[in-house]
């Protein structure tokens, strides 16, 4: 389950949201973004490839899954995104540039813990 919700919370991360902006229009992340998630500590999947899109600065997952995921992208690339899904729950941070990015997040789903970083990288 863990590695679900690890999987998802991830591409939220790095594609997601900081609470430092509350505008909701268009901004300079908008689009769709590629996502790579990698497990460094715990007994989480390895890594994962995901697309997401971002408009007006919120992480749009169309993942499927009885996930729910709550972000933003800050005017200046901060990000922070909160997942969670069955009683496990993950959370993240990073910073994306017009056509890259990179964060850290972790994880737990009952007493397993998980934790690693992410890549983004713009599609298109």
């Amino acid at each position: 389950m863990i590695s679900h919700l690890v999987r998802a919370s991830i591409l939220a991360l790095v594609c997601a949201a900081s609470t430092f902006s509350t505008a909701t229009a268009r901004t300079v992340y908008d689009g769709q973004w590629s996502v790579l998630i990698v497990t460094e500590r715990g007994t989480c999947d390895r890594a994962y490839r995901y697309g997401v899109q971002i408009v007006n600065g919120n992480v749009l997952y169309d993942g499927g899954g009885p996930i729910s995921l709550s972000g933003r992208v800050a005017q200046n690339g901060a990000v922070r995104v909160n997942v969670s899904s069955s009683g496990s729950r993950a959370a993240g941070a990073g910073r994306l540039s017009r056509n890259v990015g990179r964060g850290s997040w972790s994880g737990q789903s009952g007493n397993a813990a998980c934790s690693g970083y992410s890549e983004a990288e713009r599609r298109g």
